[in-house]
């Protein structure tokens, strides 16, 4: 009986989704070079509907772009003695290096607390750190995301995401110089009456080109070399700098 149930289920036609995302991307690689300066990529898409525009709520789109995540350690420092000193750590287990969130209206009103959760969209949820009291864990993530959103690395983009008859949709985000290298992951997300009704997901490569990735292979892949080069070079720019100095004075 089990059998035939299976076979049954195989042989019938999967659920058609009432709407779905057809997305795309100005660019799906951004090279780091020497002067590298930052990146802007436009992500843009359709809603496909097999039938006509379901009843309810507006619909609303929310758009993430995710940087490789890191165990890491937030340290919170104080004044004492006259000097800033470290006197507090927790480790969190998983922050993402870059993480940004535009959406087509206020975060709060295109999706409900327990889809956040389960899919970890806001910048709060995206940062996990377990092992310690709620209060430490707000505390410490809440300085994170502080300090990385001023170093444009954590965004929350709010009514960036332009959307014209509930069909198409695109946004803008802004890439920042100091970006980590690795596969950037993106979702589209779709949402009526703050439920999620569809789902995309695409990746983006980071990579380091030319003297970058020379640079980044030898210091990760021969530190003994490149410790060496690096004296080299130091000790080659201390005479060079010697040299023009006793020029100038003769």
């Amino acid at each position: 009986m089990t059998r035939l149930f299976l076979i049954l289920a195989l042989l019938l036609p999967a659920p058609v989704l009432a709407e779905e995302v057809v997305a795309g991307l100005s660019r799906d690689e951004i090279e780091i070079t020497t002067n590298f300066d930052g990146s802007e990529i436009l992500i843009f898409g359709a809603v496909r509907r097999e039938t006509a525009i379901p009843e309810g709520g507006p619909l609303q789109v929310i758009i993430t772009v995710e940087g490789p995540s890191h165990p890491l350690t937030v340290r919170r420092k104080d004044h004492r003695y006259g000097i800033w000193i470290n006197t507090d750590a927790a480790e969190v287990d998983e922050a993402p290096s870059f993480y940004a969130v535009s959406t087509t209206a206020p975060f709060t009103e295109v999706l409900s607390d327990t889809n956040d959760l389960r899919h970890r969209v806001s910048v709060n949820r995206a940062v996990r750190a377990v092992g310690m009291n709620v209060d430490e864990q707000t505390r410490f993530t809440d300085a994170l995301i502080r300090i990385r959103a001023s170093e444009g690395l954590y965004q929350l983009n709010e009514g960036a995401v332009m959307l014209r008859d509930e069909t198409l949709f695109d946004t803008s985000v802004r890439l920042p110089a100091n970006l980590v290298e690795g596969e950037y992951r993106t979702r589209i997300f779709l949402t009526r009456d703050r439920e999620i009704v569809a789902e995309y997901d695409t990746h983006i490569s980071v990579r380091k080109v030319g003297l970058e990735r020379l640079i980044y292979n030898l210091a990760h892949e021969r530190p003994l070399i490149y410790g060496i080069l690096s004296l080299v070079i130091a000790i080659a720019a201390g005479w060079l700098a010697s040299a023009v100095f006793r020029y100038i004075r003769t």
